[in-house]
């Protein structure tokens, strides 16, 4: 059957017509994100289920480098409600980051010399596939954190003034 036009009404879309599932915000409150890719994601069918209902956190994920290869540690895909129980899988398990050989030599560079972490920044869904969006970052300091809340409370009343 072929697939219609339409957009799902839930659904919003932003520019790269991504749409978002889940947007992991204390990256960017714990990091200084200096580049961001595009990833795919090697993920089992009813992974990919539960990612279209959201039940999954990444909170606590980061990515690390093995053998060549990227993969993702800690993020957490709840099983997918109406799965079949006679394959389970584990929601914790590590997996495989999709990138280029130049991408891998780029970021293994990257975190070796300049001390700098990779960090997943948010999974969204483009035509079809689950993208991640994986941001080279550097870790921020309490006084860091600090500074950049006092520039957002500048910055919201310097808006309301503009406003007003």
């Amino acid at each position: 059957m072929a697939r219609s036009g339409k957009k799902r009404k839930d659904a919003e879309e932003d520019k790269g017509g991504r749409t978002p599932v889940i947007i992991n915000r204390k990256a960017r409150h714990d990091y200084h994100i200096i580049e961001s890719m595009e990833a795919g994601l090697a993920l089992a069918g009813s992974e990919v289920k539960s990612i279209r209902e959201g039940n999954i956190n990444l909170k606590d994920a980061y990515a690390r480098i093995k053998d060549g290869e990227v993969w993702l540690i800690g993020l957490h895909i709840s099983p997918y409600k109406h799965l079949n129980t006679f394959f389970p899988y584990d929601p914790l398990r590590d997996r495989k980051i999709l990138l280029h050989k130049n991408q891998i030599k780029k970021l293994t560079a990257a975190v070796r010399e300049k001390g700098l972490t990779l960090v997943p920044l948010k999974i969204y869904f483009k035509r079809g596939l689950a993208k991640l969006e994986l941001g080279v970052g550097k870790g921020k300091r309490v006084h860091d954190k600090r500074e950049d809340l006092k520039q957002r409370a500048a910055q919201r009343e310097i808006d309301r003034a503009m406003k007003r």
